[in-house]
């Protein structure tokens, strides 16, 4: 049995969608074990693009068998919109081919009301120390609170009325508060949730189950699993730039919690680097570049979210966020990904260290006070203006792609595993086999 962990190094939006799609040719199982559907994997695969919010990237395989642990946070209409959605393309997404863990939480309405509301500046305004963090609006956040202090909703109790019912009514008796005293908002009626429950359980029944068992006997017998994480290491609650962060594990850490292994059987990480590096949302930002160069990269590389459609902001690629987070997931090799946007965009820079306060600083500091005093120190890249999109090998490049991902592999420490030149599938150099 080999198993391979996908995390981003950086703040998400690496590209893992395409990498995970590539890597599920040599898995049997891919198990998505964290984050909700605030993330979004874009993949291509011939003619069709497929954007994917909460299915494992590898339902799009024959033969495949694609898991959502139980750290994953679960919208049940996005996740009933996109089972939907695939099969009317003939994708085929049946209880054989997708587990849904009984344990994975439930996104509520009522948290995306409360994401909502608290991200209202007047709202942000009125209370000392409450930030807007920028998030989707999604409930993520929301839905781990009530994982967290015992009070959350599990995909299994959508199977159990009474439970439900009771579960839920003990909950908006809290959530009702807030709306009615802090937020202005309506209240919600706990008989509208018990009419979702039923529209929910009688559309997903046959998809929720024991997840974690099933990956537990694909070990058993031998078989390739590939864990595939969502967002990237500088959104982790513990690690990341808080309180500018997600709320679950990013870092590889988190397939352990999220899908329910001992930390031996992830064998190998691959970390995931977009060539330049983008963020959503508030938050330090070390590299990032207003002006033309941030324009003419989101332009190039289509830097807008899969699941909002946000423009994300952009910058240099930083060596220090990938260094550290190759540090706290035990990256074993990187997939450089979006290399082919870094065309003509010449000359490129790389962020070796950070000057803070008069001193270097070669990993990111755990404060964002201190990140966002942080200067980045660059190593500079001359670029290139070839296309690169039908390379097969590191020699088909051109010099000044082969020397800017020679500077990237030094400066984070890591060897590399592959590197994406192009979208489509094909338009990859692999330098190793993961399975």
């Amino acid at each position: 049995m080999t198993s391979v962990a996908v995390v981003g190094s950086q703040w998400g939006d690496e590209g893992k969608g395409k990498v995970v799609d590539l890597l599920t040719e040599g898995a049997d199982l891919v198990v998505r074990f964290q984050g909700g559907n605030n993330a979004g994997h874009t993949l291509v695969v011939g003619s069709e693009t497929y954007a994917l919010h909460l299915v494992p990237s590898g339902i799009l395989h024959p033969g495949k068998k694609a898991l959502v642990g139980n750290g994953v946070v679960v919208d049940p209409d996005v996740l009933i919109e996109e089972i939907d959605g695939l099969t009317a393309r003939g994708v085929k997404v049946a209880p054989d081919n997708l587990i849904v863990s009984a344990s994975a939480h439930v996104i509520m309405p009522y948290h995306r009301a409360l994401d909502s509301a608290r991200e209202r500046p007047s709202v942000a305004a009125g209370g000392e120390g409450r930030v807007i963090i920028g998030t989707t609006g999604r409930g993520i956040g929301p839905c781990y609170e009530d994982k967290a202090s015992r009070q959350g909703l599990r995909m299994g109790d959508l199977l159990l009325p009474e439970r439900f019912s009771a579960r839920c009514r003990a909950a908006l008796l809290e959530k009702n508060a807030l709306f009615r005293s802090l937020y202005g908002l309506p209240e919600t009626s706990p008989e509208e949730m018990e009419a979702l429950r039923e529209k929910w359980a009688s559309r997903l029944a046959p998809f929720i189950g024991d997840a974690r068992g099933a990956l537990w006997e694909a070990i058993k017998e031998g078989r390739n699993v590939l864990f595939e994480g969502a967002q990237g290491s500088q959104l982790d609650i513990d690690h990341g730039t808080y309180p500018y962060v997600t709320s679950s594990t990013t870092v590889s850490g988190g397939a352990c919690g999220g899908a329910g292994v001992p930390p031996s059987e992830l064998k190998n990480v691959l970390g995931l680097v977009k060539a330049y590096t983008t963020r959503v949302g508030e938050g330090p930002f070390p590299t990032e570049t207003d002006g033309p160069l941030g324009e003419r990269l989101r332009e190039a590389g289509r830097e807008y979210g899969t699941t909002t459609g946000r423009p994300r902001r952009c910058g240099y690629l930083d060596a220090v966020a990938v260094r550290t987070a190759a540090a706290l997931s035990g990256i074993t090799s990187l997939a450089v990904t979006k290399l082919d946007v870094l065309r003509g965009l010449g000359p490129l820079k790389i962020a070796e260290r950070y000057r803070l306060d008069g001193s270097e600083v070669r990993y990111m500091p755990m404060d964002i006070s201190d990140l966002a005093r942080c200067e980045p120190v660059y190593r500079d890249y001359g670029g290139f203006d070839e296309d690169i999109s039908k390379a097969k090998s590191l020699s088909d490049l051109p010099a000044g792609a082969r020397k800017y991902l020679d500077g990237l592999e030094e400066l984070c420490g890591v060897p590399l595993g592959l590197v994406s030149v192009g979208p489509e599938r094909g338009e990859t150099v692999l330098l190793g086999t993961f399975f």
